[in-house]
């Protein structure tokens, strides 16, 4: 009959979890007295039960020398961390520089190609790639604050535009509170004024002459 496949996860029984520990801490011991022997590796093994007895293995000498060789080993790797974060945090520097150094003259190359008209064979390929990048990038830069800018003076003036439209509103309520609303009187449109006058109605006198009557 096929044994089951064991469940990770803490045995609830007391007695078949004392079997389990016994049963798993021997073969745990078996494994690395086998792993000492064929690899001629120096094993040191703790174990403490549920109940804090301890069980230890050390495949070759003492426990002791392998906690001290380990304490030297762990001291001298501590010591060299330092440096090799010293080591790699420079050369990532370093790199960085010289990229920054060769971005630096192929733009001071671009510069001068641009301001002589741009001469042919004065910039290779991949230069002219890396200026049209740089380029790109500093246009996209220079638009975003255009916009940014823009923005702001149309935030501005809509702000202005509020404030006269408040100070014209209460101008206008301080002069109704004052005067009034005031009506004006219709118009005298009824009154009809001749554009021409009858000069039939009016003699014509002309000295020592007979009067004539239009």
């Amino acid at each position: 009959m096929a044994r089951g496949k064991t469940q990770m996860k803490r045995i609830e029984n007391p007695v078949h979890r004392q079997v389990t520990f016994c049963k798993r801490r021997a073969g745990l011991l078996k494994k690395a007295r086998e792993l000492s022997v064929l690899c001629d590796a120096e094993i040191g093994l703790f174990v403490f039960s549920a109940h804090g007895k301890l069980y230890e293995l050390a495949t070759n000498g003492n426990m002791k020398s392998l906690i001290d060789k380990y304490t030297k080993y762990s001291k001298e790797v501590s010591a060299e961390e330092p440096k090799e974060k010293q080591a790699n945090e420079y050369m990532e520097l370093k790199e960085e520089i010289n990229m920054l150094k060769n971005e630096i003259e192929i733009l001071q190359k671009g510069i001068r190609y641009i301001s002589g008209g741009g001469a042919p064979g004065a910039m290779t390929s991949n230069e002219l790639n890396v200026l049209e990048k740089h380029l790109e990038t500093w246009i996209y830069q220079v638009r975003s604050a255009k916009m940014d800018i823009m923005a702001q003076e149309i935030q501005l003036l809509k702000n202005k535009e509020g404030i006269l439209l408040a100070a014209n509103k209460h101008l206008q309520e301080k002069i109704d509170e004052q005067f009034g609303m005031i009506e004006l009187p219709p118009m005298l449109t009824n009154i009809e004024y001749p554009l021409t006058t009858n000069i039939n109605q009016y003699p014509l006198i002309i000295p020592n002459q007979e009067i004539y009557q239009f």
